[in-house]
């Protein structure tokens, strides 16, 4: 089977700090802002934010509002995030393709 993830959502308590810490780390301003749904165009890959709580929905963190990034260097990444606040650490769970667990906004 091939796949392609063409976007992926995640869960936000506070869209403002969640909108802020993605700008921040891709370089790239929100595409559309909103209250409860914003999204970010990178690279053609649709990145939403929802905040599940003006939507009076449930939700159980740390369950799947991780997204996985692959990088091409460990210290570019460290450089990139050192002065942001991150709610869990990096954690790499493929050595062979860079790829790092990255925490939930």
């Amino acid at each position: 089977m091939n796949c392609h993830i063409r976007s992926l959502y995640l869960c936000v308590k506070d869209m403002e700090r969640a909108i802020q810490f993605y700008q921040d780390f891709f370089e790239e301003e929100v595409t559309v802002k909103d209250d409860i749904y914003s999204i970010f165009d990178i690279n053609g890959f649709r990145l939403g934010l929802f905040a599940f709580e003006k939507m009076n929905e449930k939700h159980s963190f740390g369950s799947n509002c991780l997204p996985s990034i692959d990088v091409e260097s460990l210290d570019i990444l460290k450089r990139k995030v050192e002065n942001l606040e991150l709610c869990f650490p990096l954690t790499q769970i493929n050595a062979i393709a860079g790829s790092f667990l990255f925490p939930k906004a």
